[in-house]
């Protein structure tokens, strides 16, 4: 189960009020890269694949593909504000290990494709 705090899905319901489409569908996945070798990935999609996890929160579609899903069980996503702006933050309980920016990440079975850039 993937958690949204409340504003979390207020500032992204925000986002996708400017986004062209009427179905849209906040996607989110993973993918190999990152300083620590797997990256979280957060979009917008006008469909929902037939492998995709499907979930509602306070009216906000989900969908994540079938390979991120375990690498996602227990996510909470979060919206924080502060003096220089605000982010999303991603606290998951699967990292064993994170980088400095928390947009990367390596669990205990999977330790992804680390950039060579980082």
């Amino acid at each position: 189960m993937i958690t949204i705090t409340e504003s979390a899905n207020h500032r992204i319901k925000e986002m996708m009020a400017n986004e062209e489409g009427d179905h849209l569908y906040l996607r989110l996945g993973v993918k190999g890269g990152g300083c620590s070798g797997l990256s979280y990935g957060m979009g917008f999609d006008n469909e929902q694949k037939e492998d995709d996890q499907f979930f509602e929160t306070e009216g906000l579609k989900v969908v994540v593909d079938a390979d991120s899903a375990p690498l996602l069980n227990g996510v909470t996503i979060d919206f924080k504000q502060n003096m220089m702006g605000g982010g999303f933050t991603i606290d998951n309980p699967n990292a064993l290990m994170t980088c400095g920016c928390g947009q990367s990440f390596r669990t205990a079975d999977n330790a992804g494709t680390p950039s060579k850039d980082c």
